[in-house]
């Protein structure tokens, strides 16, 4: 027999809340105010867990997953909601971990919405092998959930997931590969290795390549907008390939001046538009292979950019003087104590931070908000049907 719940609301991370006899109870796949019969399946300084058993009361938002794994595959979280309220969901969420993280408060209904198309945009995705079997992790664990398609994932990545359900049982195929990584532009598809036992043959390669059409051996060339963007293996870049165009827009604006800086630039998505709006643009990224792609970018698009490899926590200490506007579009861990502290001191006009965590962004604006107020929020949402909130933060000095 099922314990019954009322959901209160969704956090970040995709649960639904609800309280029962003095205690927090979290369930996925949930909506706002449904009735819901779960099995409660551990606990932890008064906050248990539960799963999922039916839905008593649904809400009128609930629809059917288009996904024939979700609820068992770790990477959708929404797809049992509606776009329109998932939209909704995620704006309300940020706003309280903003006030929860930071205690900022902010009016939800000033956040500003960018929304994507909700299914076929991921340029980047994982797949994980197994038993002559190809798919993704199941929710919380490295258990493999076998698919043949994933609808989230762009029609190329869906074309090369049928390639490897049929190759992956071929007698040729590595046992000991587990995981593997495939970058696209609907074009080419470059791979990278994640997890194997050890070291993949250049045949397997060559091999994809005369399976796969597209396949590169080295760095992708990624179009956006007019710009051709070198992306080597190991360089972060962004998977939504339809909010891709429209990024610097939202994160740069009409902003315009002397001097601006890109702090964890990668291989420079916004230090190009930001060379066309100043005439000085410093580029500050820690990785040796995007720094190189991004120095090549840069020479592509006849635009003069300074490169600094360096982590931005060092740059920053050794800055002596702060440039008209700072765009800052760090890892999930954010900005950390020092760089946010160090940008107060400095005191630039505008700092932009583009945040992939509404937690670390929080704590951010927290130490930043002592010198400077919030012009504007914007969520983008590059990650639809999954619970990841995509964030624009644009500070102005006070005053």
């Amino acid at each position: 027999m099922g314990t019954e719940l009322k959901i209160e609301k969704l956090v970040y991370g995709g649960d639904g809340l609800s309280r029962v006899e003095g205690e927090v109870v979290f369930v996925p796949f949930v909506l706002p105010g449904e009735v819901v019969s779960v099995e409660r399946t551990g606990a932890r300084k008064h906050v248990q867990r539960a799963r999922l058993q039916s839905v008593t009361e649904a809400s009128p938002v609930r629809v059917e997953p288009r996904c024939p794994v979700f609820g068992r595959c770790g990477g959708c979280q929404y797809q049992h909601a509606s776009y329109e309220s998932q939209l909704r969901i995620k704006r309300d969420i940020l706003a309280e971990t903003l006030q929860r993280t930071g205690k900022i408060q902010y009016d939800p209904e000033r956040i500003i919405l960018v929304p994507s198309e909700p299914y076929g945009y991921r340029n980047r995705t994982q797949f994980h092998f197994e038993n002559g079997r190809v798919g993704y992790r199941e929710m919380g664990s490295k258990n493999l959930v076998p698919t043949d398609v994933c609808p989230i994932s762009s029609p190329k990545l869906n074309e090369v997931l049928g390639t490897l359900n049929r190759m992956v049982r071929d007698r040729k195929w590595p046992r000991f590969l587990e995981s593997l990584e495939a970058f696209t532009d609907e074009r080419s598809v470059q791979w990278n290795v994640i997890e194997s036992d050890r070291p993949v043959a250049k045949s397997f390669f060559e091999w994809l390549a005369e399976e796969i059409p597209g396949t590169v051996m080295g760095p992708l060339d990624y179009l956006v907008n007019n710009d051709e963007f070198r992306v080597s293996g190991q360089s972060f870049f962004q998977v939504n390939r339809f909010l891709l165009p429209s990024m610097d827009e939202w994160a740069i604006g009409p902003a315009r001046g002397e001097t601006a800086w890109d702090l964890y630039a990668g291989v420079g998505l916004f230090s190009l538009p930001l060379a066309r709006r100043f005439k000085r643009v410093t580029a500050v990224e820690s990785g040796r292979a995007a720094a190189a792609d991004l120095e090549r970018n840069a020479r592509r698009a006849g635009l003069e950019i300074e490169t600094v490899q360096q982590q931005t926590e060092a740059f920053l200490a050794e800055a002596k003087r702060a440039p008209d506007f700072v765009l800052a579009d760090p890892p999930r861990s954010g900005l950390e104590k020092a760089s946010a502290a160090r940008l107060l001191a400095l005191r630039p006009k505008t700092i932009v931070i583009v945040a992939c965590d509404p937690s670390t962004l929080g704590r951010d604006l927290a130490t930043l908000l002592a010198e400077y107020e919030i012009e504007s929020l914007t969520m983008l949402d590059l990650f639809p049907q999954t619970f990841h909130i995509e964030t624009v933060a644009r500070l102005v000095l006070k005053g």
